[in-house]
This record gives C-alpha cells, sequence and structure tokens, in this order.
C-alpha cells in the first residue's frame, strides 16, 4: 500500500483490499428472505431467523502513512461530530466509497452499536494500509 509510485497501472497494491471489500459490499446486499439461507451464509446468529438480520459489517480503515484510524465528520439529528466507524457501500477499482456511521445514542437499543448518517466520503484504497471488521449489526439505512 501507500503506493507513492507514479507507475502506469494505478491499481497496483489495492487488490487485496478490494477483494475484501467487494466481499462484505456482497454480503450486505443479499437480498433474501432470513429463513431461505443456511450455513455460513445465514445473516443471523441462532437456530431460527427471529432476531433481526444483519446488514452491516462495520470497518475501520487505517491511514497507509501514519498507521492511525482514519477518520470523517458526520452530522446526525442536528449533532457533529467524527467517526471512525464507516460502511462499505460501493467499490470502483482502488476507490472505495463509504457511508459514515455514528454511535447510536439510543440508550434502549444495545444490540446495535451505530446509526447510519447520510455523510459518505470516498477514499482511494492505495491510502489504506489495513481494513479491520468490527462485529456484524444491523443498522437502520436513511
Amino acid at each position: 500500500m501507500c503506493d507513492n509510485d507514479n507507475s502506469q497501472n494505478v491499481n497496483t497494491g489495492c487488490e487485496c483490499l478490494n477483494d475484501i471489500l467487494q466481499t462484505i459490499i456482497m454480503l450486505q446486499n443479499q437480498d433474501f428472505e432470513c429463513d431461505d439461507f443456511g450455513g455460513c451464509d445465514k445473516p443471523y446468529l441462532g437456530p431460527t431467523p427471529n432476531v433481526v438480520c444483519y446488514n452491516t459489517r462495520p470497518i475501520n480503515l487505517y491511514n497507509c502513512t501514519t498507521g492511525t484510524l482514519w477518520t470523517f465528520p458526520y452530522t446526525l439529528n442536528g449533532t457533529s461530530g467524527t467517526s471512525s466507524v464507516f460502511r462499505v457501500e460501493s467499490i470502483d477499482e482502488c476507490c472505495c466509497t463509504c457511508r459514515v456511521l455514528a454511535p447510536n445514542t439510543d440508550t434502549t437499543n444495545t444490540e446495535n452499536p451505530y446509526e447510519a448518517t447520510n455523510d459518505f466520503f470516498t477514499i482511494n484504497l492505495n491510502c489504506v494500509s489495513a481494513v479491520k471488521c468490527l462485529n456484524d449489526t444491523y443498522v437502520e439505512l436513511c
């Protein structure tokens, strides 16, 4: 990563992250009824789909130059903040578009730690050294 080389192949170095993030997008975009799937690809835990299906695999992205977490600003319900937790929305070669996830302020909802914002950013995967996947969750999408 951190490919500062101006070679003709601009995708050098991002294939690994691209493959991982494409898999996450595929899992998040599954369009199915929960009880139609079993085994490793079922989107819920436990023997029955009586729980809310997961629709998001939150991630952290790490800066390839400094090793620090990328953070981006958001505004949600009139409150502004920054977050390092994101939902992958799309990939186009080495460009990844993510939605910023904010901490869930609803103290009665302890099962879903994040809220979706309408704040997005696109990042060049050559600027990312690592992706950390967080626990799968359900996020009410705006």
